[in-house]
């Protein structure tokens, strides 16, 4: 609190250190009343464990968070942090929600959870709207005001104009991360989907259904920079363009477990369907068909939980690749609507900064400023789509077998 500096490194979302602490906490019971304050299931996917790890593991740490001394926050109220020169220790309703210590219907930090995973609420930042006064900068020269701050995905719902009930995005970065506006209503799923908010203005928060991916272009950044199947990523369209098949070949890539709809930290990759002639562009093919594959499933508990995807938004790296892009479509059987502005995460924070100071005058307004690259429609055979995932639960199963 008094100088900035960090305690320990910072654990990135997809470490899995906690899985055994998020097992003995669903042992005990406490699975139930965090979902239903916070939308989450119990994971190591959210931070809430992770603080409870850096204070039981960094030497006197626990102790100096009790006596006021820590700070904790998400990435984004680090750089706030940072930016204002340690005045403001703030954060938006969208990233409080991803700890698994906010209580998304009460709009605050949960004393019930915060007790439960032995964090100190005193070491927890401010929680405001998306579009909001968090202070302000002098360091890139003239006082400049931080008026937008949102969750990477939620920004990304911002960025694709996704204000309207049943308005689905879908993002294609590191992972897969799918949501669909449910508006003023905070779907509890059945089916192993998430509730979060989208976004929150004036205090009241907008919900979202979402389904995460852990891996979607970390797939592909594995095949580049540990197996070295090439050298840049948009080599992979050309690539899978050359096959006329799969081969049956298919990659469950659980490289850090597997998120929705399964929740399994445990379970590991799995490379199945494999024969001589299997070589590095089955293996490219069946990585990027994989992300597909793990959508269709994403949009299959939305069904289940009474809300069908009708089209689906999508950004981020992956879809650059048009061959992906269309057999997305073929897999989902939905049309994929692709932007003209692929980083919609930028986007979003950008829009909502223009909100606050006036620039656009609702999100009514903010929409006029999406725009569309290209349609994807399904061209694909039902029989054919029908034998892909066929091939595909096939390799789930056998993922979740451990």
């Amino acid at each position: 609190r008094a100088t900035g500096v960090p305690i320990h490194n910072a654990i990135v979302w997809q470490d899995r250190r906690t899985a055994p602490f998020c097992d003995a906490l669903r042992d005990a019971g406490h699975g139930p009343a965090i979902t239903a304050k916070t939308g989450l299931l119990i994971d190591p996917y959210f931070s809430a464990t992770k603080v409870n790890w850096l204070l039981d593991n960094v030497p006197g740490a626990r102790v100096r968070a009790q006596n006021g001394e820590l700070l904790f926050g998400t990435m984004d109220s680090y750089l706030i942090w940072k930016l204002t020169g340690g005045s403001a220790h703030m954060t938006d309703a969208t990233n409080a929600a991803r700890t698994m210590l906010y209580d998304i219907v009460q709009g605050c930090w949960d004393h019930e959870i915060c007790g439960i995973l032995d964090v100190p609420q005193a070491m927890l930042p401010e929680v405001r709207d998306c579009a909001s006064e968090f202070g302000s900068t002098c360091l890139f020269g003239g006082n400049i005001a931080i008026l937008g701050v949102a969750g990477d995905q939620q920004a990304a719902t911002i960025g694709q104009a996704c204000f309207t009930s049943g308005m689905l995005k879908s993002t294609y970065g590191t992972g897969c991360f799918a949501l669909m506006n449910t508006g003023n209503s905070l779907v509890k799923s059945k089916n192993g989907l998430l509730g979060t908010i989208a976004y929150q203005f004036d205090g009241k928060p907008t919900y979202a259904l979402e389904g995460s991916i852990f891996i979607a272009g970390a797939g592909v950044q594995w095949l580049r920079d540990r197996m070295k199947f090439f050298k840049k990523a948009p080599e992979t369209e050309k690539i899978i363009k050359s096959l006329k098949n799969n081969s049956d070949v298919y990659l469950v890539p659980a490289f850090t477990g597997l998120g929705a709809p399964y929740w399994d930290s445990n379970s590991r990759g799995v490379l199945s369907g494999l024969t001589r002639d299997t070589g590095p562009k089955e293996i490219i093919r069946a990585t990027v068909e994989s992300v597909a594959y793990q959508t269709y499933d994403l949009f299959e508990a939305m069904k289940h939980d009474g809300l069908r995807p009708r089209l689906v938004k999508v950004d981020g790296g992956m879809v650059t690749n048009n061959w992906f892009s269309q057999f997305l479509s073929d897999v989902v059987n939905v049309g994929v609507l692709r932007p003209k502005v692929k980083e919609t995460t930028a986007l979003g924070a950008a829009f909502m900064a223009g909100l606050q100071i006036g620039v656009y005058k609702s999100l009514k307004d903010i929409s006029k400023n999406w725009a569309l690259d290209k349609k994807f429609s399904p061209k694909m055979k039902n029989s054919s789509r029908t034998k892909f995932l066929k091939g595909w639960s096939k390799a789930i199963k056998r993922t979740l077998i451990n």
